[in-house]
């Protein structure tokens, strides 16, 4: 069972990362959001933008699913798509990503209100992350933005993220 303690710093984190990733995104131009962060081949930061509120859409449907079922497999589980997909990142101001990166925290802080102690131990299994527990799972969201902290900031990702069967390109 999580503690209280546990789960104020997991808010805090959670709270945190995003603050510093917000900050670094709020200060680029369109321009530099629109170009690729690491040469040519990588995402832009707005394309980062637009993978990490689809990403944060699925986490809190695994996370959800979790709550309800017991350990069940989440491969097909995707959750509400967000605004601005990936796809059409480069239609939108990078104004209207912070907007929804906003709106998609928010939505995640209120499933997080939510959960009993006792849930943070229910589990969820998913192909590219094996089996996690509901703490993993949203622990997974800091990490993922201090990640896209890093890139867009143009240095090398402290956390990489531990896949199952190798990266996925998300782009196909």
């Amino acid at each position: 069972m999580a503690t209280d303690k546990q789960i104020q710093e997991l808010r805090e984190k959670m709270r945190a990362e995003r603050g510093k990733l917000l900050d670094a995104l709020e200060a680029l131009d369109e321009e530099e959001a629109q170009r690729s962060t690491s040469g040519e081949g990588e995402w832009s930061a707005k394309q980062q933008m637009a993978h990490l509120c689809e990403m944060e859409s699925a986490y809190r449907a695994w996370v959800e699913k979790a709550l309800t079922d017991d350990n069940p497999n989440v491969d097909n589980v995707f959750g509400e798509p967000p605004a601005i997909t990936l796809t059409k990142a480069h239609d939108h101001t990078a104004a209207e990503h912070v907007t929804e990166m906003r709106r998609q925290r928010a939505l995640t802080e209120a499933v997080i209100e939510d959960i009993g102690a006792e849930q943070f131990e229910r589990k969820a299994t998913q192909q590219m992350f094996g089996t996690l527990t509901v703490m993993q799972w949203l622990r997974s969201y800091y990490r993922h933005d201090r990640m896209h902290s890093d890139q867009v900031s143009g240095r090398d990702p402290e956390y990489k993220p531990r896949f199952t069967n190798g990266e996925p390109d998300q782009r196909r």
